[in-house]
């Protein structure tokens, strides 16, 4: 009797014995386990539209429209181009001078601190008339106004990601296709999204609020990058 029962003990621990090693084994695989590697779907070529988007350069395919499937992607960066407060009258073809919202995601390299506006409607006026990182010679060739020009634009806008561009209207993110490419940039991997303000998908960021009928601009909300001209080293 006391055999069986030994017996029975050794049986019992060998299996627990077992289930222990099986346990770690599993525990040790998810540890070492490396990370699949993200599949991404494949992004339709740039395409410009018909009509009038298309005279701003919008996107047929990837726009205010679809740009909801194309969020989040780890090959890609997003760039809202406009400045919180645009000196442009935007109120009077339709728009918002102010930011008034954002999609989640998009961070925002003002296109007026890049370079010069051009073909702006005449309701909006002359817009922004500052400093810029480069301007445009007699033949509307892009020159860089300073030194670190070209790398500020680098590192704003990495030219090994897939680019997403967006403004209020569709005009501003046009411009700053066009500024890209003739530095260099890869056209293709460019997406000029179109305009904020006929986007009606799921991931808006709303800074526009009206309290006690005051409206207010949660700027805080935004990854803004600004520009500090008095830095940097003007070119002769």
């Amino acid at each position: 009797m006391k055999e069986n029962k030994s017996s029975v003990v050794r049986t019992v621990i060998g299996v627990v014995g077992v289930i222990i090693v099986l346990v770690a084994g599993v525990l040790i695989g998810q540890a070492t386990k490396q990370p699949k590697e993200e599949k991404l779907a494949e992004l339709p070529k740039p395409e410009i539209s018909e009509g009038m988007r298309g005279e701003l350069g919008i996107d047929k395919n990837i726009n205010e429209s679809t740009i909801d499937n194309y969020l989040n992607r780890s090959d890609s960066v997003y760039r809202d181009v406009r400045l919180f407060d645009d000196p442009g009258n935007y109120a009077a073809i339709g728009g918002d001078s102010y930011m008034s919202g954002i999609i989640e995601g998009f961070e925002v390299v003002p296109y007026p601190y890049l370079a010069p506006l051009a073909g702006l409607p005449e309701a909006v006026g002359k817009g922004y008339t500052g400093k810029t990182l480069f301007s445009t010679d007699k033949n509307g060739n892009y020159v860089a106004n300073y030194v670190e020009s070209k790398q500020i634009l680098e590192d704003l806008f990495p030219k090994d990601k897939v680019i997403f561009i967006m403004c209020g209207g569709g005009g501003y993110a046009g411009m700053t296709k066009a500024l890209l490419v003739s530095q260099g940039w890869d056209a293709d991997k460019i997406y000029d999204i179109g305009g904020y303000w006929y986007y009606e998908g799921d991931h808006k960021v709303q800074i526009k609020t009206t309290i006690d009928g005051v409206d207010t601009y949660a700027f805080w909300k935004v990854n803004y990058h600004s520009i500090d001209f008095n830095t940097l080293h003007k070119k002769a």
